[in-house]
């Protein structure tokens, strides 16, 4: 009797144990498919900012500085490795990008040109499906961080070795509101 008793808990655990790391493997798919759709827009945003820079580069003569930092970050932000590093460069590359376009309301020249217009019009739909995939990828990585540190599927996370995934956060100085005081002098 105690040997069914005991076959009977060690079968149990072995379901257990499967349930537990097929559940694993889902949400460690959807947190990479997340990241891949964040990968997808980035690309498209680098795609999007050389050709953005060589519209503006003949209006824009004063602000070369601007333009050579966006390609600087656009460049780190392509050859980070990991989710911190691409955080980092990604949102410094959007601190440039929004400086950027404050620096393009001293042309009026340039705001009605319409090859700027429509590859600013493109640069914001992309930003906006940017943040929606940063989100999107948080909430994969919430949902499978939270099984990893959860009993008692903590449990199986340490069996199977599966660790905690990094959020796509946004840097300290991101935080701040904008000041937007002397944009209606």
């Amino acid at each position: 009797m105690t040997l069914y008793i005991t076959a009977s808990i060690a079968i149990l655990i072995l379901i257990w144990l499967g349930i537990s790391y097929n559940n694993f493997i889902r949400l460690l798919n959807q947190v990479d498919n997340a990241w891949a759709q964040i990968d997808v827009q980035l690309k498209r945003r680098y795609d999007l900012i050389p050709n953005l820079i060589e519209t503006v580069k003949t209006y824009m003569e004063y602000e070369s500085e601007v333009l050579q930092k966006i390609t600087q970050l656009r460049a780190q932000a392509m050859t980070a490795k990991t989710i911190e590093e691409k955080s980092t460069y990604e949102n410094m590359l959007s601190g440039a990008l929004g400086r950027f376009r404050v620096a393009v309301e001293n042309y009026p020249d340039l705001k009605a040109n319409s090859n700027f217009l429509a590859l600013q019009e493109e640069l914001t739909s992309t930003e906006n499906k940017i943040a929606f995939a940063r989100q999107n990828y948080n909430d994969q990585a919430m949902r499978y961080n939270n099984k990893v540190k959860m009993f008692p599927s903590n449990l199986a996370a340490n069996i199977f070795g599966y660790q905690v995934r990094a959020f796509f956060e946004i840097e300290d100085s991101e935080r701040k509101a904008p000041n937007v005081k002397n944009n209606f002098k």
